[in-house]
């Protein structure tokens, strides 16, 4: 029962329950309603309670006699203590004696209790050998041989486990001796080491708990708190003679071996220097020891061709895509093949990852989800992940444990991962001792009760089973399993690392460690399943085919960075890569499908479903916003999400509170009041056929879930993926998926990716958490050249877009947001889209668009200049005031009051980046006797100023100074002082409209 595995070993108290619970295995009748009377006064054969679900019954009442005897009726209080003393349950139960009972009567039944005085000593003898198994299946593992180097111990625990049997002396910790060796014990159903066989001598029992629990795997499982998932475990490991592995099998795997092996040896250094230029010398031995692993499983795992490998060591060779690439052991796969085993066809794809450790996790379950979804895999059968982690890494990075927290969330599970930790028992230069305060690198794992394999690595034979144990958890239970491959680096961190300055006595082991290669060649021409010469061929034959991949790779004359996209559009492009045209149609829509959105957004459009009295005002509201031909923000976006859904593209919104909108604007999860857990998404009921919806909360993460989001946009471009920060000021712990995958992902891997991040961003008196979503630090990496007017063409503003590593928008109105959406997906090509959204706007009377700015033949407006009094006298205009966002508002109101509208002109600059070069360049014509402003609610230092200033003045070729109204440079993003908050915006605003504010600053 599960309450005992909290017991301690020894557990003489619950002698009673374990007699009851013993008995009970051997009764068969059904279980029928009984009272403590009736079913101890029935014969031993006619006691039926004892099995089913009856006997939980038992413990309870057992449970509550040990508290107080006297909280349970005096029937039970007398079995309990009558079993207690020895007696079996059959001959326990005696009826409460009649009042006025004599005391010389109640000794001689106590006397007959104890007539059988060997049935505690074999009730505890038997107890004592359940929880010597089970303290094999719990700590096994901790004198488990596990280090190829034999070092590992130590660092693992500082003495070996009491209860864990490694000489007769221990039998004393349970209360037996070696006299007890030979004795025979009926096994108890919690382990499988007596294979058919249901007793075995005691001395039987500890070696079969050896080989099962002590050898070269270590199995951790007992934390699991699923009773099958433990029985499933423990039948793999400790079921005699299951590790056996035919002829064939053994063959393949030294096969497999010497490709590895050989593989690596080609790229030795002796060998490598042989057959390099003098250019890539040094590139090939940096190679040799960080990375040659990642290009193995390229090799040897995804099978991309050799000769495509061994071109990224050629420097002569012409890079023939656009941007920066990447080193070689960085670059991902997509690879189609044959399975020959299965004679069926297999697609792998390896992820391009960073040099940051772990950040790639989240990436690939999201991939992983994303093809899932496409398929219609809803329970993880078809596709699956498999993540490789370095154990100080696994141990060290947060990610790690953020990913394993989506594995069994609704929207994000991937039906279970496979982890492989290659525990080298180092992290470049750090001990383990010094790298985790956690026994084993894979303790994070224990969180989401995924079983930990850890296996000698010296040992194929076992690491093939536990893999293929691996495999067959994650078939069966859908869950995560981690297998901890315990080895050792051979060589340095790189070609310029020496590990004997700082692990002396660990190198000195491995220089005398012999390859495992070698001693599994060894050990099967022992055995005789392969002969010397037979493994000799094997090795010649794979070096011929490495010189000839070689031979051939001398023939390319291009380096094809494309080639190794782990994520390939078949159809998107054109089949050299390139878009299909450079247009963009129009993003408006018809009066009828703005109608029919809006009905939808402002219904319910399931039957009998109570929603909240708050929210019928809200979908009133819309209600009456569509009747007005009128949109607000969260009604716009409504509208572009809708109208996707029609043409077949999957729009997924994820986030933190995402459904409901952090400030209660977005609705689009409806929850019945009356019945729990009853939801509608009124956006799924939109069309017939019609693409599917997915809005989702997600964990408290930022890291893990933009990763997570990033990996399922790049499994197709017909999709909007969107990943809304719950306030822009904290994707920044976010900030390795944005550097490192979305700012720089297409020029290092040749790989579009189609994201939108919305990051609510507006300073409004919320403090310095709630105010900034950091825009200089998006900006500051646009890959746009500030000192540079570009060439105005037919295809500009869609050229611009092709040309950027991201898009940087701030809209003002709904209108441009639903534009700015719509247009992600209609573009010929994908670029991530950084949306920095309002939140005062959301609600904010002016911050609506009318039905005639969504209608066809509108688009997006990266600039929207000013249509007021101003454009009736342009030369008479005094300044024109550039600003973006949510600011407009609050500098039109005081232009207002100040009586300027017809002497300051307002433009709104809506995509930042690629910069509106052309635009900007109209507006400043159309004024030619204003002076320039930048206006902007953030400080100096932040916001837009250093990237706007710059390309304005290009763009007049600095013919006028751009002064700035903004708030002063300052370390936070914002002041937590109301008041301070609006004298300091009353003196910007005031700046901005008045020429005298300046004071020659520019």
């Amino acid at each position: 029962m599960h309450r005992l595995r909290t017991c301690a070993f020894k557990l003489r108290p619950l002698t009673a329950l374990q007699t009851v619970q013993n008995y009970s295995q051997k009764q068969s009748a059904a279980p029928r309603t009984f009272s403590p009377v009736r079913c101890y006064s029935a014969p031993v054969a006619a006691e039926p309670f004892l099995s089913g679900t009856s006997s939980n019954y038992v413990e309870e009442m057992y449970y509550a006699w040990l508290e107080n005897p006297k909280s349970v009726h005096k029937s039970w209080d007398i079995f309990f203590r009558n079993a207690n003393a020895g007696a079996p349950p059959g001959t326990a139960y005696q009826s409460p004696l009649p009042l006025g009972t004599s005391l010389s009567t109640m000794a001689q039944v106590q006397s007959m209790m104890h007539a059988q005085p060997n049935v505690e000593k074999l009730v505890e003898d038997h107890l004592a050998v359940q929880s010597l198994i089970r303290a094999y299946q719990i700590r096994g593992h901790h004198v488990a041989q596990l280090d190829p180097l034999g070092i590992m111990d130590a660092d693992l625990d500082s003495s070996v486990p009491a209860d864990i049997i490694t000489s007769s002396d221990k039998l004393g910790f349970y209360g037996l001796d070696e006299s007890d060796l030979d004795k025979v014990f009926r096994l108890p159903t919690t382990t499988f080491i007596g294979g058919k066989e249901t007793a075995l001598p005691l001395r039987e029992i500890i070696r079969r708990l050896e080989m099962a629990y002590c050898q070269h795997i270590g199995v951790e499982f007992m934390f699991i708190n699923d009773l099958e998932q433990c029985q499933w475990i423990r039948e793999k490991f400790e079921t005699p003679g299951l590790m056996q592995f035919s002829l064939e099998e053994k063959r393949t795997l030294l096969a497999r071996m010497v490709r590895s092996t050989r593989y690596q040896i080609f790229f030795s250094i002796p060998y490598c220097l042989e057959h390099t230029t003098a250019v890539t010398k040094k590139e090939s031995g940096n190679v040799l020891y960080k990375d040659l692993g990642r290009l193995n499983v390229l090799a040897n795992v995804i099978r991309k061709e050799l000769e495509q490998i061994f071109c990224q060591f050629d420097s002569k060779l012409e890079a023939a895509d656009e941007g920066s690439g990447d080193v070689k052991y960085h670059l991902g796969m997509y690879h189609r093949r044959i399975n020959r085993v299965t004679n069926r066809n297999i697609t792998l794809s390896l992820v391009a990852n960073p040099s940051h450790l772990e950040a790639v996790d989240p990436v690939v379950q999201g991939k992983t989800k994303a093809e899932q979804f496409y398929c219609g895999d809803v329970d993880g059968k078809r596709v699956m992940s498999i993540l490789l982690h370095g154990d100080a890494a696994f141990a060290g990075q947060g990610i790690v444990y953020e990913t394993f927290h989506l594995s069994d969330l609704p929207s994000y599970t991937t039906h279970g991962t496979i982890h492989v930790v290659v525990n080298n028992q180092i992290g470049f230069t750090t001990d383990p001792r010094m790298a985790r305060s956690s026994p084993y690198p894979t303790d994070v794992a224990r969180v989401v009760n995924a079983p930990i394999f850890h296996v000698n690595a010296d040992d194929p034979e076992a690491v093939m089973y536990v893999c293929n144990v691996a495999a067959e958890w994650r078939s069966t239970f859908h869950k995560d399993v981690v297998v901890d491959l315990v080895c050792y680096r051979r060589n340095g961190h790189n070609e310029m690392d020496e590990p004997m300055f700082t692990q002396p006595l660990m190198y000195k082991q491995i220089k005398k460690q012999k390859p495992v290669l070698l001693k599994y060649a060894e050990k099967l021409m022992s055995e005789g399943a392969v002969t010397q010469q037979e493994y000799e061929e094997e090795i010649s034959k794979y070096d011929k085919i490495c010189e000839e991949a070689y031979t051939r790779s001398k023939d390319e004359k291009i380096l094809h960075i494309k080639h190794w996209l782990d994520s390939p559009w078949p159809g998107f492009f054109t089949l050299d890569g390139q878009p299909k045209s450079m247009t963009c149609p129009s993003t408006g829509l018809s009066e009828e499908e703005l109608n029919h959105i809006g009905e939808v957004a402002s219904s319910v459009p399931v039957e009998d479903f109570t929603i909240h009295g708050g929210l019928k005002r809200i979908l009133k509201g819309r209600g009456d916003m569509v009747k007005d031909r009128t949109v607000d923000w969260a009604l716009g976006e409504y509208m572009a999400f809708g109208s996707l859904l029609k043409e077949g593209i999957h729009v997924r919104l994820s986030g933190q509170d995402v459904e409901r909108g952090t400030f209660s604007h977005r609705h689009h999860v409806l929850h019945d009041q009356n019945v729990d857990k009853r939801t509608c998404i009124p956006m799924n009921h939109m069309w017939p056929n019609q693409a599917p919806y997915t809005v989702c909360n997600s964990s408290l993460s930022e890291y893990g879930v933009l990763g997570f989001e990033l990996g399922f946009a790049m499994a197709s471009p017909n999709a909007l993926v969107l990943w809304e920060a719950q306030f822009a000021d904290f994707y920044n712990t976010a900030q390795a998926i944005i550097d490192q995958f979305i700012c720089a992902g297409q020029a290092k891997w040749v790989r579009q990716n189609g994201i939108v991040l919305l990051l609510p961003h507006g300073l409004e008196g919320m403090g310095p958490e709630h105010s900034s979503g950091r825009p200089e630090r998006f900006l500051q990496m646009c890959n746009d050249d500030s000192d540079v007017f570009p060439k105005i063409t037919d295809d500009f503003a869609v050229r611009q877009l092709y040309d950027c590593n991201w898009i940087v928008v701030n809209c003002s109105t709904p209108a441009n947001y639903f534009h700015v959406l719509r247009r992600q997906i209609l573009l010929p090509f994908r670029k991530p889209l950084i949306i920095f959204t309002p939140k005062s706007l959301l609600r904010h009377p002016e911050a609506k668009s009318s039905f005639d700015d969504m209608l066809p033949g509108t688009h997006f407006q990266r600039l929207i200049p000013d249509d007021g009094p101003v454009i009736k006298n342009p030369e008479g205009v005094q300044r024109i005031v550039f600003c973006t966002g949510k600011v407009y508002y609050e500098l039109t109101r005081e232009r207002k009051a100040q009586g300027k509208e017809d002497k300051v002109a307002i433009s709104r600059i809506e995509q930042l980046s690629p910069f509106p070069f052309d635009l900007v360049k109209q507006e400043v014509d159309k004024y030619p006797n204003a002076e320039l402003v930048w206006c902007q609610e953030e400080h100096k230092n932040q916001g837009y100023y250093d990237y706007v200033k710059p390309r304005i003045r290009t763009t007049i070729n600095r013919a006028r100074p751009v002064w700035y109204a903004g708030r002063d440079p300052a370390a936070a993003p914002a002041t937590g002082n109301k008041n301070t908050h609006l004298q300091e915006m009353k003196r910007f605003l005031d700046a901005a409209l008045n020429t005298d504010a300046f004071k020659g600053l520019s």
